[in-house]
């Protein structure tokens, strides 16, 4: 597993941890899985692998366009308390991460 990765998606399962690679793998190739959407709220660029997975629900999120190179923001299991709203606090910790990427690539 590469080190890179935020922690929180080294704690999804090895098996939903390859489907999302393949999902990353087809944005680095220029083209969008069918499992990604828009991620909402972060600016043009950036986008959601939404992973239903043995009846829990997955997310990586992750940026294009930055320096030529795919960079994962973010990943958690979801555990939504409010229907399927991704809670706050994971929208901050995003847009968070986002800043300081850009930031530091700048």
């Amino acid at each position: 597993m590469d080190q890179g990765l935020p922690q929180g998606f080294r704690e999804v399962p090895a098996e939903a941890q390859a489907i999302c690679l393949r999902a990353l793998t087809i944005a680095a190739e220029g083209d969008k899985a069918d499992i990604v959407k828009p991620f909402k709220g972060a600016g043009s660029g950036v986008f959601e692998i939404a992973l239903p997975f043995r009846g829990d629900a997955f997310r990586v999120v992750y940026a294009v366009q930055i320096a030529s190179a795919i960079w994962v923001i973010h990943a958690f299991q979801k555990k939504s308390t409010q229907g399927i709203k991704t809670p706050l606090h994971e929208i901050d910790l995003i847009k968070s991460r986002l800043k300081s990427l850009k930031e530091l690539l700048g």
